[in-house]
């Protein structure tokens, strides 16, 4: 269920401040404020949708497109693109999701390791 006073709803209508990016009619990218490596954003649709299962089976195909293409021109902005980034978006427990809106990590500046830590 999508929560109206998560962070990224009250960054949405300006009562949070944030270093932005970009910004589109559908999508918003701004720095993280605790940034896990030298380069760190989050790209957000300006829709209220919970995680991308959400937003994949619900929004139209005009806000797709304008989220999908705000976070490759985000990277680019960034630099991003020749050294490589990764993006992550969590959904739902089990994947660590904290904010209920969802929203894609773009990080870069530094090689990231691996995706996953290995177990045995």
């Amino acid at each position: 269920m999508y929560d109206p006073n998560n962070v990224f709803a009250r960054i949405l209508r300006k009562e949070i401040p944030c270093k932005t990016v970009l910004e589109t009619e559908h999508s918003l990218a701004f720095h993280d404020v605790n940034p896990q490596a030298p380069v760190h954003v989050l790209v957000i649709p300006k829709g209220a949708y919970v995680s991308m299962d959400d937003f994949s089976a619900r929004a139209p195909a005009e806000e797709i497109a304008d989220f999908v293409r705000a976070v490759g021109e985000t990277a680019r902005s960034l630099g991003a693109v020749a050294g490589g980034y990764r993006i992550l978006s969590n959904a739902g427990a089990n994947a660590g999701q904290e904010v209920p809106h969802l929203h894609v990590h773009v990080f870069a500046g530094r090689p990231l390791g691996p995706m996953l830590s290995r177990r045995d």
